[in-house]
């Protein structure tokens, strides 16, 4: 695991060199001099694990330095500590009101400072854990049908923003039930489990999106795809699911696994909402299916 980030803010060099000393072992330490810097330092890839934040700087105060990281979608998360010489009762409950995490004053501890370092990382990678599971699927690894669904909210608000275009392909594992029944649910898991690598391997863009949005049904969103593009894709992945090769004896397709997909897409000329995007790419899958199975229907 790498060393966390720690980001020191403070115009003092007495200061940051004390900080320095106390970190560098466990740490890779940042510094910045001024709110201003500070701000676009904390944007900066890779962003900072946490950021030590000192109340007087030469141009913008820390509060303000505060508020303006935690409105920033980018750096909102990052856990913030004030490190300052201010010890009133009154200026510690407003760097806390501010979004800070914890306030320490001057003069500190090099031991306490790290404890309460350690500490506030933990609890954001444990969080950081929680919120990942939460929009995962837990058998394939892939998002799950929350995180699609949020993403195709942002990705159609893009799209009428910008009009560039928008396409979904959804993917149903063809007479999957049949497989459950013949080889057993532990194989079914591996079969889907195989087909989302498959899946994640084929899509390569990192704006894209695959999820598993039901059993054994698939949806890849794909901004700035127009629907020819989209039903490309789709055709390349339905022959990398033939050629998996996964033994099917109980399917009227073939005698090995295949599946079946529908395309759609907005266009600057299509403003339908989110649900109507799915709905068509749906009825070219039920129409996938009512032709035969292991085919592409595109919009």
């Amino acid at each position: 695991m790498h060393q966390p980030t720690i980001l020191v803010v403070d115009d003092d060099p007495t200061n940051i060199e004390a900080l320095s000393s106390a970190l560098l072992e466990h740490y890779e330490v940042r510094f910045a001099m001024s709110g201003t810097e500070a701000i676009a330092m904390a944007r900066m890839m890779p962003r900072p694990d946490l950021v030590l934040l000192d109340v007087m700087l030469p141009d913008i105060d820390g509060y303000e330095v505060c508020r303006l990281l935690k409105t920033d979608r980018l750096t909102a998360s990052v856990p913030i500590i004030f490190v300052t010489a201010l010890s009133d009762p009154v200026q510690e409950e407003r760097g806390l009101a501010s979004g800070a995490v914890d306030y320490i004053t001057k003069p500190f501890s090099p031991a306490i400072v790290r404890a309460r370092i350690r500490n506030h990382i933990e609890m954001r990678r444990a969080y950081e854990l929680l919120q990942r599971l939460a929009v995962t699927d837990p058998l394939t690894g892939l998002a799950n049908r929350r995180h699609f669904d949020e993403a195709l909210l942002q990705e159609v608000s893009r799209h009428r923003r910008h009009g560039m275009p928008l396409s979904l392909v959804l993917m149903d594992i063809d007479e999957f039930k049949h497989y459950n029944d013949l080889y057993g649910h532990p194989a079914g898991d591996d079969c889907l489990r195989l087909v989302a690598l498959t899946l994640a391997t084929a899509l390569r863009r990192p704006a894209d999106l695959v999820a598993r949005v039901g059993g054994e049904e698939f949806a890849c969103l794909l901004p700035e795809t127009d629907g020819k593009g989209a039903a490309i894709l789709a055709e390349r992945i339905r022959k990398l699911i033939i050629d998996l090769a996964i033994p099917h004896q109980q399917s009227n397709v073939a005698v090995h696994v295949t599946a079946s997909f529908g395309v759609s897409m907005l266009d600057h000329q299509h403003q339908e909402a989110e649900q109507s995007l799915y709905q068509q790419a749906d009825v070219k899958l039920y129409q996938a299916k009512a032709q035969g199975r292991n085919r592409v229907i595109g919009p």
